[in-house]
């Protein structure tokens, strides 16, 4: 068996020109500047003359990497999005017996951990899909149609057809469960929704929904 090897694409700059190892550290310090300062303040407050700053450089360099600051977003949603496959692995966990609350447990947890980590720029990857920014729209699809494809297999999988449910429907139920309830955990905290109560109360949504089972 023979296995495609993908190679990644180098990284160019505003002039079309690949950006070497100095630079690549230049543009990554700038994507971490902004990061920061979305963290703290809204996209619409910050400036190019900011991130240069928080990396000591300037404005200049910044527009080197970077068209604008909504570009620089979206570089930072796609970095986020290379996180996904490891959350789409946990998918492929066994989904029989007790087992199957364990991999629920994990799939929640994955995400949870990725929203708490991103939050601030995967609002904006968000937002902007819904304001009809092709760029957002193309990335969001990119990153939640493997997780759309592989709880489609796994409710297949359990034989849940179409007399009881829509498998696609229902993996897109699943989806929309985790992406929102990850997005809404910290709003949730001041009603008495601990960050256990959330990923264990969604584990036993999902457990349900994927195995037609209720959780042990």
């Amino acid at each position: 068996m023979y296995r495609q090897i993908v190679s990644t694409p180098p990284t160019l700059d505003q002039s079309g020109r690949v950006v070497g190892p100095r630079g690549l550290r230049t543009r990554t310090r700038l994507l971490d500047a902004l990061a920061t300062l979305l963290r703290e303040r809204s996209v619409r407050e910050i400036r190019v003359a900011d991130i240069a700053s928080r990396v000591g450089t300037s404005p200049a360099t910044f527009y080197q990497y970077f068209q604008d600051v909504s570009e620089a977003t979206l570089r930072l949603a796609e970095r986020a999005a290379e996180e996904m496959p490891g959350i789409v692995a946990r998918i492929a966990w066994p989904w029989e017996g007790e087992q199957a609350l364990v991999t629920a447990r994990a799939l929640v947890t994955a995400f949870v951990e990725h929203w708490d980590a991103h939050r601030a720029v995967l609002r904006l990857r968000d937002l902007a899909s819904e304001e009809g920014d092709r760029r957002f729209q193309k990335l969001r699809r990119q990153s939640l149609y493997p997780v759309l494809e592989a709880l489609t297999r796994s409710i297949e999988a359990q034989g849940r057809g179409a007399d009881e449910l829509h498998p696609r429907a229902a993996a897109a139920a699943v989806a929309a469960i985790l992406e929102r309830l990850a997005a809404n955990r910290a709003e949730l905290e001041p009603m008495g929704v601990t960050r256990e109560d959330l990923i264990e109360t969604t584990a036993r949504i999902v457990h349900q929904i994927v195995t037609g089972r209720r959780a042990p």
